[in-house]
């Protein structure tokens, strides 16, 4: 299949399937990338962890921030959800800044994040992006708030409708009734601006080598495996990644590095009108495009 047809065909099947999304697949040694509306901007929701840890370590490497230094951390209030880490917690805990790294980037420990920011707060963490040349990211709210959209606020038989809210009340410019979901309030990005991140991450030129060498271990340790994963890893292939989800929102960006050397960031920012809270169906085609976009560039290389 030529890429227009191909291209053609991803569009009609993430239509027939009620998804929109951005999505873009590119080989990091040659630079040759494929992708489908990869300059859609979408609120960010959890991928805005990958910032904030390399924010975080590069402050650790200058020495404004101890990385073994302990914070005291309240314990979470969101004992229902699915959420994990210190939300489930139910007493103050004392960890250190490298630990919550993990628990943040790896768990997507909302908790842990927002301890994080507390220490390099969202604006602080855009101005490092831009400083290093990265422009299609603008952090500008903790994680705290992804835990306070009106799903929260209702009972569980009553979260779709959360959900139909979320699928209606947004505008032509991407803003939306549900601050978390409006990309001019919320964190936000397109696939292009994560995969910049993730070169910058694979291929450091204006970045500590050792700063990007941890970001990229720790997601290559992301627990939350459900989505691309399943089209990425393989005993050939290691899949480090990270992902993110908020009301009708289902990211995940991460890199594949194959055993022969070849290496593809792969960025997949979705956004589903069908008013459901779990979808596995979604999951499997997100990745089912974004593997279709990686074999189709794999297949074009020399």
């Amino acid at each position: 299949m030529n890429t227009t047809a191909l291209l053609h065909a991803l569009r009609d099947e993430l239509q027939e399937a009620g998804l929109r999304g951005s999505f873009l697949v590119r080989d990091l040694d040659t630079g040759e990338e494929l992708g489908l509306d990869p300059d859609l901007d979408f609120s960010s929701a959890s991928l805005v962890k990958v910032p904030l840890a390399l924010a975080t370590l590069e402050r650790i490497r200058t020495g404004e921030i101890d990385g073994a230094r302990t914070l005291l951390v309240q314990p979470g209030r969101d004992l229902d959800s699915g959420s994990t880490g210190m939300s489930k917690f139910r007493h103050p805990a004392r960890i250190a800044v490298e630990d919550l790294l993990y628990l943040s980037t790896c768990l997507s420990d909302g908790v842990a994040a927002g301890a994080l920011f507390g220490l390099t707060p969202p604006a602080q963490v855009t101005a490092f992006l831009r400083g290093i040349g990265l422009r299609g990211i603008t952090v500008r709210s903790d994680t705290r708030d992804l835990n306070e959209t009106p799903a929260d606020k209702l009972d569980r038989d009553e979260i779709h409708l959360a959900h139909s809210l979320a699928i209606g009340g947004g505008t032509a410019g991407r803003g939306h009734r549900i601050p978390q979901l409006d990309t001019t309030r919320a964190s936000s990005g397109s696939a292009q601006a994560f995969t910049d991140l993730l070169q910058e991450l694979w291929r450091p030129r204006n970045i500590d080598g050792q700063v990007a060498a941890r970001v990229r271990e720790l997601m290559r340790h992301n627990v939350l495996r459900h989505r691309l994963a399943p089209d990425f890893s393989s005993d050939a292939s290691t899949w480090s990644s990270k992902t993110g989800t908020v009301l009708n929102l289902r990211h995940e960006i991460g890199v594949v590095e194959h055993a022969d050397g070849q290496s593809f960031a792969v960025a997949a920012l979705t956004e589903s009108l069908v008013p459901a809270v779990h979808q596995p169906g979604a999951e499997a085609l997100m990745a089912r495009v974004a593997r279709a976009l990686r074999d189709h560039l794999r297949a074009r290389r020399p």
